[in-house]
């Protein structure tokens, strides 16, 4: 089942496919312990694209995973960002060497190469068999597991997938394995068969600004909606394509809501940035909510009966400078358990209204100035480069 050619022979785009079943996994609590034994099953082999390790008890669950596999004779493959992984201790790292656990790094950082050392590979994805997938915002760090009980786990969302567009996924991963590794992935991709439950689903991915389908497919969705469209987003510093589309649908009668981070941030300056924006689109009609019990750190659009998920947030640093990559379902069932949760975190959020944002302390209008113009003087410095890295 290989991907359809686009425009350039080294871009694969993917097609919808039906016969899947996809399944929500909130918090991980779930998608850990759903992660862990689908390794402990696999059989073949293991692919693991990943952003963010860091060691800890949920790191080292894993590589004791990766490794009994390995030594069972299952080829385990991870493709780790070079930046995201900082804090995986050198024990760890040789650990995964001794366990014959094949290893690759993308885009090793350099001094000297300032803007090249901005390409990273944001994607979350773990493939087993070639039948079964992970796809969502998670990483391989304890903030997303119930291990410290004075801290709470950041909110997060993982579809567990099964079916035709699990091959996308092992293609996705070989085309971006072979730029940064030495060694081939094998078994090649096979078609797996489709399950019950049969349900429309498309592999959609961006390279930086040389290829967004991601934003492309979404200011589609957003532009047809009729209905809804909800953002959960972990960092949002929209486009102006992006406000304008969502001001529009709000415009025309479609329910535009946002949920984003409250008090709980890892990057409290992008928060601030973001909601400079909050003014004019309460002003025409998009309803803001503020998660308050934790960290939300979850991407999902719905947008009437589609939903994508995965490792894409809403900010324009994301979109120029990252390999993301996303699930997207089209199933009205599936969508209305998204509504269902969605529903959920909105209940535990503060919403705000266009008369109370505009009576907000000066002081948090002059967090947002400030950082506001630190991410216009960021875009204007850093942002004309197009090329991935090789």
């Amino acid at each position: 089942m290989p991907p359809t050619p686009s425009a350039s022979s080294d871009t694969p785009t993917f097609p919808w496919r039906d016969g899947n079943r996809f399944e929500l996994l909130i918090d991980g609590g779930a998608f850990f312990p759903a992660m862990l034994d689908a390794v402990a099953a696999a059989r073949s082999f293991v692919l693991l694209e990943m952003y963010l390790v860091e060691s800890g008890q949920v790191a080292d669950q894993f590589i004791t995973a990766f490794c009994d596999a390995a030594a069972r004779g299952v080829a385990v493959y991870l493709l780790l960002d070079d930046f995201g992984t900082r804090g995986l201790t050198r024990s760890d790292r040789e650990r995964l060497s001794a366990g014959r656990v094949e290893v690759a790094y993308f885009n090793r950082l350099h001094y000297g190469r300032l803007r090249r050392n901005f390409f990273r590979d944001h994607r979350k994805l773990l493939v087993i068999d070639g039948g079964r997938a992970f796809v969502g915002g998670m990483g391989l760090t304890d903030e997303f597991a119930p291990v410290r009980p004075a801290q709470p786990p950041w909110r997060e969302t993982v579809v567990a997938i099964a079916g035709p567009v699990v091959a996308d996924w092992h293609h996705l991963f070989t085309h971006t394995w072979r730029r940064y590794a030495r060694s081939a992935v094998n078994p090649p991709p096979t078609a797996p068969s489709a399950v019950a439950g049969a349900r429309l689903g498309r592999v959609c991915y961006t390279r930086g600004i040389a290829y967004p389908e991601i934003q492309r497919s979404a200011l589609n969705r957003i532009r047809r909606a009729v209905q809804r469209v909800w953002i959960a987003t972990a960092y949002f510093v929209p486009s102006s394509k992006l406000r304008r589309a969502l001001i529009r649908a709000a415009r025309r009668g479609v329910e535009v809501r946002l949920l984003l981070p409250g008090p709980h941030s890892d990057h409290p300056a992008v928060r601030h940035a973001g909601r400079r924006f909050y003014y004019r689109l309460l002003h025409h009609g998009v309803r803001i909510f503020e998660y308050q019990p934790r960290f939300t750190h979850s991407k999902v659009l719905l947008c009437d009966d589609w939903v994508s998920i995965g490792s894409s947030n809403i900010d324009r640093w994301t979109m120029r400078w990252n390999l993301e990559a996303n699930q997207e379902i089209a199933d009205a069932d599936f969508a209305a358990d998204v509504h269902a949760m969605l529903n959920s975190d909105f209940a535990e959020s503060k919403e705000y209204l266009l008369p109370h944002w505009k009576n907000r302390p000066w002081y948090r209008r002059l967090l947002e100035r400030f950082w506001g113009g630190v991410d216009v003087w960021l875009e204007r410095w850093f942002g004309g480069h197009d090329k991935t890295p090789r």
